[in-house]
């Protein structure tokens, strides 16, 4: 009986040495110290574990890394105090944390290159071509026997692209009807190449001629191109890429992302603004100014929004400067400023405030939700409005996302990606700077 109280007391006793141990700040700084790090040149980083006794840290590569100011290969520290890590070019190395050779921690530190790129904030119009012609619905054709969709018997959807007609590629809707009337005249189906999500089909379709005019038709709404305005996230003066909107392009009618087979960024000019209230989304209303001065080509259309080249140098940036860029993880919630246009082609710079910060180790396009403050901007604007998509975002000197969406019930809020989601389409590579809720009603600003 005695063996056995004092074998319970003993338990109690290891027990309550562990939770003293586990509770403790030591244990608690030693158990969340990062096993990896990621790090851009010319940063700093306090890493601290709070244990009240001397250590070594071992550093790998003291020319990728330096340990409270030193470049040698074994630092004696003190681990009660911080220790300051600062890179000093690209590259990896480990960090490796012991004491009295007893190994406590490690993590590998990845230091990216500084990459610097231009704030946007300028008003574009973007004009798209799609790659094929986009379906958008049905239509009946009378041939004076019955009222049919050609299109629909042969099995084609709403939604679905049409990228090829008899073994040739088409974009355009007049190559469309040419081949139409050609085949219905000489009494021949027409082969159709069908994407359809990830699929790709291949259907027969018969064309019906129409008894109104003796046209050959389909009975199909295609639609070949898109227009609109938004704004400018980035430009890289190293590769000359660029960024913009911060969300996919759809069509309005069906809702898909549009396949660019072509397009262009020009000038915009805001000539009004219905200001937001809750339940209706405010718009910023805008024209292409000098049309025929293309700024850049669009390649790419994806949920980050659209991506290409630009000809030159990006006029009236507000910084003279670039900046350099901040990675998701060095995104905190707090005071930030957006970069837009309200009136004609003026950039200004607004405050915002990064209400909540939605850590992502993998692309996602709500990274943080954010709030305008700014009595000007709530004054005209009421806060995010369509339009205001792509609209950069600032924190501590470093672009940090792109404004994405409006909260329809609360237009001062709305949501922001992180910038480095944005930078992976665009193809430039982070590594080498070379290119390569609640429930919410939201709206693409």
């Amino acid at each position: 009986m005695i063996r056995q109280n004092k074998r319970k007391w003993m338990g109690s006793f290891l027990l309550l040495i562990t939770a003293l141990v586990v509770s403790s700040t030591p244990f608690r700084d030693l158990s969340s110290f990062p096993h990896e790090l990621r790090m851009t040149e010319g940063s700093l980083k306090q890493l601290r574990v709070s244990v009240p006794v001397m250590g070594t840290l071992v550093n790998s590569n003291p020319d990728i890394l330096h340990v409270n100011g030193t470049k040698a290969r074994e630092v004696s520290v003190d681990l009660s105090k911080p220790m300051s890590v600062e890179p000093l070019r690209a590259g990896q190395a480990q960090l490796q944390l012991k004491w009295r050779n007893i190994p406590l921690t490690a993590v590998k530190v990845d230091v990216l290159p500084d990459l610097r790129l231009y704030p946007g904030g300028q008003s574009i119009g973007v004009k798209l071509q799609t790659a094929g012609v986009l379906v958008v619905g049905h239509h009946l054709v009378d041939d004076g026997k019955k009222k049919y969709s050609p299109g629909e018997q042969s099995g084609v959807h709403v939604g679905d692209m049409i990228v090829k007609m008899n073994d040739l590629y088409i974009n355009d809707m007049n190559d469309v009807k040419k081949l139409i009337n050609e085949a219905g005249k000489n009494n021949h189906p027409v082969q159709l190449l069908v994407v359809r999500g990830k699929e790709k089909l291949t259907l027969t379709l018969h064309p019906a001629k129409d008894k109104r005019d003796n046209e050959y038709r389909m009975g199909l709404y295609i639609r070949d191109s898109a227009a609109g305005v938004g704004t400018l996230t980035f430009y890289d003066p190293k590769s000359k890429a660029f960024g913009a909107l911060g969300h996919v392009i759809s069509d309005v009618d069906t809702g898909q992302a549009i396949v660019v087979g072509d397009g262009q960024i020009v000038q915009a000019s805001v000539t009004s603004i219905e200001k937001g209230q809750s339940g209706n989304p405010g718009e910023k209303f805008a024209r292409f100014y000098n049309e025929s001065e293309v700024l850049g080509s669009i390649t790419k259309n994806t949920p980050f929004g659209i991506f290409g080249k630009m000809k030159e140098e990006p006029k009236r940036s507000f910084y003279d400067e670039p900046l350099p860029v901040a990675l998701a993880e060095q995104v905190e919630e707090g005071p930030a400023k957006i970069l837009t246009v309200v009136n004609g082609q003026k950039v200004e710079e607004f405050d915002i405030e990064i209400a909540n910060v939605i850590k992502q180790h993998f692309p996602a396009t709500k990274g943080m939700i954010i709030k305008v403050t700014d009595k000007r901007l709530l004054e005209k604007t009421g806060g995010i409005v369509q339009g205001m998509s792509g609209s950069p975002i600032i924190q501590k000197g470093k672009i940090v996302g792109a404004v994405t969406h409006v909260f329809v019930n609360d237009p001062t809020s709305g949501y922001g990606c992180y910038i480095e989601w944005m930078l992976q389409d665009a193809g430039i590579n982070l590594r080498s700077s070379e290119p390569q809720t609640q429930a919410l009603h939201v709206k693409a600003a």
